[in-house]
Formats: C-alpha cells, sequence, structure tokens
C-alpha cells in the first residue's frame, strides 16, 4: 500500500510541474516540409526515396539484429559451455543453445539471400542495390 501511496504522489507531482504543449500553429507547411527532408537526410533518406528503399533498409537493419542476436547466443553458450564444470546436463544444454543459435544463423542468411534476390535480380525491384554492405 506504501509503494501505491507513493507512485501516486510520484505520478500526481509529475503531471503537475510539466508544461501543457500545443503544436498547433507553431510550424508552417514549408517548415514542416523543411524539417522532414532534413531529416530524411540525416537519416540517409533523400526526399525521393522509394518505398522499395525503404523496406529493403528496414530488413537490411532487421537481419543485422538478428545476426547480433546470433552473437550474443553463441558466446553466452560458449560461457555456459566453459563454466559447466564437467556437468553432462550443463553441457549438454550450452550444446543445444549453439545448435539452435547455428540453426538461426543458417535460417537469417537464408533469408538475406531472398531478399538480395528480390531486390537486386527481380524486375519490380524497388531498390536494395547497397544490401551487400549490410
Amino acid at each position: 500500500m506504501k509503494k501505491f501511496i507513493i507512485a501516486i504522489i510520484f505520478i500526481s507531482l509529475f503531471t503537475l510541474i510539466t508544461s501543457h504543449v500545443f503544436a498547433q500553429g507553431l510550424f508552417n507547411s514549408e517548415t514542416i516540409t523543411k524539417f522532414t527532408d532534413t531529416t530524411g537526410k540525416v537519416a540517409g533518406f533523400a526526399p525521393t526515396t522509394s518505398i522499395g528503399d525503404v523496406i529493403a533498409n528496414v530488413i537490411r537493419g532487421a537481419l543485422a539484429l538478428l545476426s547480433i542476436i546470433f552473437l550474443v547466443l553463441t558466446i553466452f553458450a560458449g560461457f555456459q559451455w566453459m563454466t559447466a564444470g564437467g556437468n553432462e546436463e550443463a553441457i549438454k544444454k550450452a550444446q543445444g543453445t549453439i545448435k539452435s543459435a547455428l540453426i538461426g544463423l543458417v535460417v537469417v542468411l537464408a533469408a538475406w539471400g531472398i531478399v538480395y534476390f528480390i531486390f537486386t535480380y527481380l524486375p519490380f525491384a524497388g531498390g536494395g542495390s547497397n544490401m551487400v554492405a549490410g
């Protein structure tokens, strides 16, 4: 009950201290367009970026994230194996994690190959010509 009261007090103080923000009328459409174009250029997207390029960048980012997850799982399983101390059950668990991570890596690489093929060689491909660098 004490935690509940403290949370209510904290939330009440936080909402009383913060000021209200109204976005109406702060920017005109020219300023907003200029801001979004600048933000897009900084993020790596030109104002003329096609939807295919955006999709290729999203897929490349997702595949990179999955590759990082594979690396973390492999390191974690290796640590488990090294600290097993001869315990067969812990070793088998670590080996199972490594096998699962390798299967996941194969799936990620196959997905990358399919996406690369689609965005590079099919006639309706919208972009992704720089997917090899991902």
